[in-house]
């Protein structure tokens, strides 16, 4: 099409110089205005006076013969004005035609580019699976690097290719493209009331295609089988093979569940992440009820683990969620943490190819909170809980339940995340807001918390620990947990616990210039 526009522009062109040069030739041959010699010339000063032309007495006004040659020539110049018009009209035209392609161009140099950075280095690739346009399953790759600068440059279409980087280092879960899909584990053993879970799952799940469940049974229960198997198409049941007792020390003969627990899960990631050739996951167990935006929250902290090499979960839940705990008006309220929560967790498989060589024989989720699995990484967890759990009698024999978990406060208000600006998660952003906060609250003492009668505002107010004891017993007489794992409080970041203490923020806080966990402390 520009090639085109652009030899038309040339022969009008020519056109134009070629009808002004034939003018010019007709105007100079044309005969004299004076006498008429034999040779067809104008001599000045023959028989006729010069100034005269022939007539019908054989001479006429020169004046007359000049303006009509004039009139002529007007006639020719407004010609030659359209010509000129049609001629800049269509040079615009192509001028605009000659500026898109040039962009186009620049993208398809720039998709080039990245192709040829990701050829020439070794940068991991995503492999992501997403629903079509048709409904149709589809795979796509894309490289770590392209997701945390926000691209979604697809592998079959590069010519419409816009990125959108604000300037403040924004991050949405806006999607422009393909929607990653997001499946949902479910860890399922011998508990019937694994319909309590589905029920909720299937309830809440805006699309079976983005989200599909997938529920692992250990155990062999055949009750609980039939649970599963009643809901057809709507879940996938998959069944973990080896049903067999693992050997363990005499000591540990009373903790065999927790060895069968920990060998289920690395079986059924791996069946996430290299069967089902997925992205990411979604774990939950048969004893957790979700709230009505966990998909919601979930699919808006997607886009946040990715970009984020700080952050290494997403969790649902938190362990301070008690109803007198948290702020019922702050539903979309997040946070980071460094303790692992657990209890409704996204993982990515990058991840999961770091920890399945070294994954543990028992004990996982305590594993995962040392400091060799978290590497200094944390997660992100609401102020409310999108998960609770039902599950009393287990493993565990009901730890922690009745005095803790039977509490904790599921989120019923929907929170459209997506919509929302979650970029104050990422680590620069969140720590420099953080750290102010907590140590510009005025330094309390409990009994000014549980008196009250001195303190003035909604707060916030810190109060400083400074050894494992002190922490201990500030937690206890303020109604948080006071466990420690690998040195780490449950909710803590930086080694401070954020709660509400009757209607006040509280931050249970270190020293200013926290440098790291005291491992010596759990």
């Amino acid at each position: 099409m520009v090639r085109k526009k652009s030899s038309f522009i040339l022969c009008g062109a020519f056109l134009f110089v070629a009808w002004n040069a034939l003018l010019l030739l007709y105007l100079w041959g044309r005969p004299p205005m004076g006498h008429l010699g034999e040779g067809g010339g104008a001599e000045p000063g023959g028989k006729e006076e010069w100034g005269m032309v022939r007539g019908k007495g054989g001479r006429v006004n020169l004046a007359g013969e000049v303006i009509r040659l004039a009139e002529e020539v007007e006639i020719q110049l407004d010609t030659q004005k359209k010509l000129l018009k049609q001629i800049e009209s269509h040079r615009a035209v192509w001028a605009q035609q000659k500026e898109i392609g040039k962009k186009q161009t620049d993208n398809i140099k720039e998709v080039n580019q990245i192709v040829d950075q990701q050829q020439n280095n070794p940068v991991p690739l995503i492999n992501d699976v997403y629903v079509g346009d048709q409904g149709e399953i589809k795979h796509t790759q894309r490289s770590v690097a392209t997701v945390a600068a926000g691209s979604n440059i697809e592998r079959h279409q590069a010519t419409d290719v816009k990125e959108e980087v604000a300037e403040d280092n924004k991050v949405t879960a806006s999607v422009s493209g393909p929607q990653v899909i997001i499946p949902i584990l479910v860890i399922a053993c011998d508990r019937v009331t694994v319909k309590r879970s589905l029920d909720k799952l299937i309830q809440y799940r805006p699309s079976q295609e983005l989200y599909p469940i997938i529920v692992s049974q250990d155990c062999g229960h055949a009750e609980t089988a039939r649970v599963i198997g009643s809901y057809g198409e709507k879940v996938t049941h998959i069944s973990q093979p080896d049903l067999s007792d693992i050997r363990v020390r005499p000591e540990h003969r009373k903790f065999q569940g927790y060895y069968k627990i920990a060998r289920h899960y690395r079986w059924a990631l791996n069946q996430v992440f290299h069967t089902f050739s997925q992205s990411t996951v979604v774990i939950v167990e048969d004893d957790l009820e979700v709230a009505p935006d966990f998909f919601e929250y979930f699919r808006a902290l997607y886009p946040i683990l990715r970009s984020d090499p700080t952050l290494w979960c997403v969790s649902a839940w938190n362990d301070n969620g008690r109803d007198a705990l948290v702020d019922s008006s702050k539903a979309d309220l997040l946070y980071r943490t460094d303790f692992f929560p657990g209890l409704g967790w996204m993982l990515l498989k990058e991840m999961w190819d770091e920890l399945e060589p070294k994954w543990p024989s028992a004990f996982w989720d305590d594993w995962m909170r040392q400091p060799e699995q978290r590497n200094g990484r944390s997660c992100i967890r609401p102020e409310i809980s999108r998960t609770i759990t039902f599950g009393r009698k287990g493993v565990s024999l009901g730890q922690f339940f009745d005095q803790y978990l039977r509490y904790i406060k599921l989120n019923t208000e929907f929170v459209p995340f997506t919509k929302l600006d979650l970029s104050y998660l990422l680590k620069e952003k969140y720590e420099e807001k953080f750290i102010k906060e907590v140590y510009s609250a005025p330094l309390v003492k409990i009994e000014d918390l549980q008196q009250g009668g001195s303190l003035r505002g909604p707060g916030p107010y810190r109060v400083q620990y400074s050894t494992r004891d002190s922490f201990k017993v500030f937690a206890r007489n303020l109604g948080v947990m006071d466990d420690l794992k690998s040195g780490v409080p449950r909710t803590g970041y930086r080694g401070v616990v954020n709660f509400l203490y009757r209607g006040r923020r509280v931050f249970l806080a270190p020293p200013e210039g926290w440098s790291q966990y005291d491992t010596s402390w759990s």
